[in-house]
């Protein structure tokens, strides 16, 4: 039996990873199914790995756009080139699987230029890949990762960046741990963004009170090691483990007719030492979301 969430019935997923184990790509599906999950995100390898996910019963939640870096260059015939390479890849998606998500994180190739220039360059490229978009009736999904100079991470830069390319195929991956570690409200941010959220990440982001208070956000900590993925005040868990609130959530999101899937995005140290140990976090975190 499928796991879906008891707010709105959205099915519950989870993103392939790089885990030793997640490279058997048939017996990964085979454990996903035999344990209730519906979905599973791919990588790059969606127009050749969805007719295996099709075929083991299961959905295609996402498959991740080949060629990111170079959608944001200031060469234009870099982004050209980043613009055909994904524009093949998104035809040949769609002849395997029809209408799919397309997942990436906005980071430029240069990510030292000032933001306006990168956004400038962004909006060029992504304006040019919207009709291959609609007419494949994909649809880009954007994860708000803050790394090295990323863009559409925040209210201003999704606002902004929806504005100068309005086309509908364009959105995005609504993963409230990136807003929760930016102290940005990952609710307010669906009042405003709802409608354009096409993809959820199931991830949390747990805050140390203690830690936030001993060490700030702004500075490094003099005698005290900082472990990544993660600050010194905060750290990725699955759902359950943080302090998003997943009900309202997923209230908000179904208010606006949302009719997509909830991928757990496992990042969470604490469930990541052994094989057992990730499959244990897939498996609690689906739990958790179905009570929501």
């Amino acid at each position: 039996m499928m796991s879906v969430t008891i707010t709105g019935k959205i099915a519950i997923g989870f993103r392939r990873m790089g885990w030793k184990w997640h490279q058997d790509l048939w017996g990964m599906l085979c454990w996903a199914r035999e344990n209730g999950f519906e979905a599973v995100d791919l990588g790059r390898d969606g127009d050749t790995a969805a007719g295996v996910v099709l075929k083991a019963g299961l959905r295609v939640g996402s498959v991740d756009l080949p060629e990111w870096q170079g959608m944001i260059s200031p060469d234009a015939a870099r982004r050209a080139w980043a613009v055909a390479r994904n524009s093949e890849y998104i035809r040949a998606c769609s002849t395997a699987i029809g209408p799919a998500n397309y997942f990436l994180v906005m980071l430029p190739e240069k990510p030292d230029l000032p933001p306006v220039e990168n956004f400038r360059a962004m909006t060029a490229s992504f304006s040019e890949l919207a009709p291959v978009l609609e007419e494949a009736a994909g649809r880009l999904v954007i994860e708000g990762w803050p790394g090295p100079g990323a863009l559409c991470c925040t209210p201003e830069g999704c606002r902004a960046f929806f504005k100068e390319c309005p086309s509908r195929s364009m959105g995005v991956n609504y993963d409230p741990s990136h807003l929760i570690r930016m102290e940005i409200d990952p609710l307010r941010f669906l009042d405003e963004f709802a409608d354009r959220v096409y993809h959820v990440h199931g991830k949390d982001t747990e805050i140390f009170a203690e830690h936030l208070y001993e060490y700030g956000i702004a500075l490094p900590p003099i005698f005290k090691e900082k472990k990544e993925p993660a600050s010194m005040h905060w750290r990725y868990t699955i759902p359950g483990y943080g302090c998003m609130r997943w009900t309202e959530a997923f209230r908000k999101l179904v208010l606006h007719g949302y009719k997509g899937y909830v991928s757990i995005e496992h990042e969470d140290g604490r469930f990541s030492a052994s094989e057992e140990d990730q499959k244990f976090g897939l498996i609690v975190g689906r739990q958790y979301l179905e009570g929501c």
